[in-house]
């Protein structure tokens, strides 16, 4: 149904598209006959994983920005994902940065966006989860800071939002890594790393993700983690959009890239800071990923989780059981019997290597 419907969504402006799919998802999951078509229930034990305390049926997840009110939370969670994000979302309302803001890049089944945090605020956002939390899979709440609010009194922001929505979610992911907030990326450093998390540790005891920004230095990117690690936090998502324009020679001087255009920009950083960090923390890998080729990749070198956006508006809502299954099927070519003996083989293949070298 997906590939008939997505010419006619294409034809219209990305956010426009993107607003009538989601309400078209809100309306089917009423219906239904709608919602039994809708509803994917693929389930492989293969997949299964309890991390962070949480019971993941697979590892296939929605990043943020996708649902950016949790207006869209219940549905999507029919369509067979291991986990949901909704966010980012800020204390107060904010309309974004100016239209237009998001841009296809149909031959790289990629986007460029410079959406600015746009969100209905922390009271709309309540409103919306109250109805639905908790739901049948771990939900995250991204949470950022308004762009009105200084760096100086971000942690204000981020505080305020924890200690609200500490009842309404399963884990905070904190976006401190969008390019599209002024200054936000400034945010990516020891001291407010440090501070941030021992102040959320003193309000909740749910899991605590920090998400970095691809265009880190990898060196800068391991300190930066193993400074989360220490002050409280979790798991890392690695990473958000990209703003190494020179990927896309069209590239828009604004915003950040994503899809298959950063794949192998988030792969390499993602394996410079799994290197260092696997075992430490839960690492989520997030970043062009399209199939189960790649999503193995990366579980192989250390991620437990995957997390999609743009493939899933190129490819529908069928990627999502189809990825599933495909990586089901992988994992059990490969001999193994269940994900977790996956997750960072390929890098412990590599220590072993490196021992026995040293040993002989």
């Amino acid at each position: 149904m997906y590939e008939l419907l997505r010419p006619l969504l294409f034809t219209l402006p990305p956010e426009y598209a993107h607003y009538l799919a989601g309400l078209g998802l809100k309306l089917g999951i009423k219906t239904p006959l709608i919602k039994n078509l809708i509803k994917k229930d693929f389930k492989d034990e293969i997949l299964s994983q309890n991390l962070l305390g949480l019971n993941f049926a697979n590892p296939i997840g929605i990043g943020g920005g996708f649902d950016k009110n949790a207006d869209l939370a219940y549905g999507l969670s029919y369509l067979g994902f291991g986990f949901l994000e909704y966010g980012t979302f800020t204390p107060r309302p904010q309309s974004g940065n100016p239209r237009p803001r998001l841009w296809r890049i149909k031959e790289h089944n990629s986007l460029q966006n410079a959406m600015g945090f746009n969100n209905e605020g922390s009271a709309a956002v309540q409103q919306n989860i109250v109805k639905y939390f908790p739901l049948s899979l771990p939900v995250f709440a991204n949470i950022g800071k308004n762009k009105t609010t200084p760096n100086e009194s971000a942690i204000n922001d981020y505080i305020y939002l924890t200690k609200r929505f500490k009842k309404l979610c399963d884990g905070f992911v904190i976006n401190i890594s969008s390019p599209n907030t002024p200054n936000l990326r400034e945010l990516q450093n020891d001291e407010f790393l440090s501070t941030l998390g021992k102040e959320l540790r003193t309000i909740t005891n749910k899991p605590l993700v920090l998400k970095i920004a691809p265009d880190m230095q990898p060196n800068a990117a391991v300190a930066l983690c193993q400074c989360a690690i220490e002050s409280g936090f979790n798991a890392i998502i690695i990473n958000n959009t990209s703003i190494d324009y020179s990927l896309y020679r069209a590239a828009k001087s604004i915003g950040g890239l994503s899809g298959e255009l950063i794949c192998a920009k988030s792969r390499e950083l993602f394996s410079a800071v799994a290197s260092e960090i696997f075992g430490k923390a839960v690492l989520i890998s997030c970043g062009g990923i399209s199939d189960a080729r790649e999503a193995l990749w990366r579980i192989k070198h250390g991620a437990s989780l995957i997390e999609i956006f743009t493939a899933l508006i190129y490819k529908g809502p069928t990627m999502i059981e189809n990825l599933n299954k495909e990586l089901a099927n992988l994992l059990k070519i490969e001999g193994f019997e269940n994900i977790s003996q996956a997750v960072g083989s390929a890098l412990k293949n590599k220590q072993n290597l490196e021992f026995l070298v040293e040993f002989s």
